[in-house]
């Protein structure tokens, strides 16, 4: 299950490493002579994930017409629907059955079932995911304990470090690349939480939802998407950083979703450094704290907001219902605003 630079996708990395250029040889870090008492240590805990999603064939004649109508009608003459199924990867981070994969893997499964390292098929529920960001928790019910794996920091991970991916690519199971990250802080335009690792080698359809791991056995990152012409591996992969991905395991894990803060705003890049009010959701809390189209935005809670991006993601980090501090300039008149956040709705990509 995959997508070409989407989140509907799967991540990669290569076994590709120099020291050529390098002035200083002797401080320089070599790679492992060999990853096999890692991928021995850590691909118990990796998992395959099956998953069956039921469709209707052809287009619905009915999608005009009101609930009650189209309910009455296929009463009547139910559709025909046919099995898709997909495949993807993911990680124990629990002893009690909780699984780490992509939202992707999981958004529109009738049915998931998750096979363990031993053979072992379980079936799975969904706990939360979180498509903003592609991160999903979804829970089996062992018999027995399993082996669960750690988060490590991404934020430590430089460019040129070894990784090693784990996952069930092509639905082969039980498959491990290594390679180097490429370069941090990758935004792919699949969504305005983009922060992705990207990372060489072969990664394919079914790895989606795999983890990354640093050189410790420790995951750093979520396989999310590739870049390729052809659909397959050309290496150039994207990973969730750790550092994002464990924030949002840990909130899913509690209540089974993301609370995020919001404006109820569109916003104008400028020239300089700020953001232009665009326009203002009638009622939103933007609108009640009296913000106005033409409102430029310069700081939040007395950090400097650069673009609109940068807005977004301060605003998001904020839960719903504190308030926001922004610093407006507004006709050329400098001014404070207090914002009572909201909660972004699911639908605000």
């Amino acid at each position: 299950m995959t997508a070409v630079l989407s989140r509907r996708a799967a991540v990669a990395l290569a076994i590709t490493a120099t020291a050529a250029g390098c002035s200083h040889p002797a401080t320089a870090r070599s790679g492992p002579d060999s990853f096999a008492p890692l991928v021995k240590r850590v691909l118990p805990s990796v998992v395959n994930i099956a998953v069956v999603e039921t469709e209707a064939q052809g287009n619905d004649p009915l999608s005009l017409f009101p609930p009650d109508i189209r309910r009455q009608f296929r009463e009547r003459f139910p559709q025909r629907h046919r099995e898709v199924h997909g495949s993807g990867s993911g990680f124990i981070i629990d002893a009690n059955g909780l699984i780490v994969t992509a939202a992707h893997v999981v958004s529109s499964a009738d049915k998931i079932v998750v096979a363990l390292h031993d053979g072992t098929e379980l079936p799975a529920e969904v706990v939360g995911q979180d498509e903003l960001t592609d991160v999903a928790v979804i829970r089996v019910k062992p018999a027995a304990a399993l082996p669960g794996v750690t988060w490590g920091d991404s934020k430590v991970m430089e460019v040129g470090d070894w990784v090693v991916a784990a996952g069930n690519p092509f639905g082969l199971g039980g498959s491990v690349t290594a390679g180097i990250i490429s370069a941090r802080g990758r935004d792919i335009g699949s969504g305005p939480f983009d922060d992705f690792l990207q990372i060489d080698a072969p990664i394919n359809p079914g790895n989606s939802g795999g983890p990354l791991f640093n050189t410790d056995g420790q995951v750093v990152g979520i396989t999310s998407a590739i870049l390729s012409p052809t659909g397959s591996s050309v290496g150039i992969g994207f990973a969730i950083p750790s550092e994002l991905a464990s924030r949002i395991v840990d909130e899913l894990r509690q209540k089974g979703r993301i609370d995020r803060g919001w404006l109820g705003v569109s916003m104008q890049e400028i020239r300089e450094p700020g953001v232009a009010i665009a326009a203002v959701v009638r009622n939103g809390p933007a609108s009640r704290a009296g913000l106005r189209v033409g409102d430029v935005v310069t700081a939040i809670n007395g950090q400097t907001v650069e673009d609109s991006r940068a807005l977004l993601r301060a605003v998001a980090a904020i839960a719903p219902g504190q308030t926001a501090r922004l610093t407006v300039q507004r006709q050329g008149r400098g001014m404070e605003v207090s914002v009572t956040v909201g909660r972004r709705p699911n639908n605000e990509g």
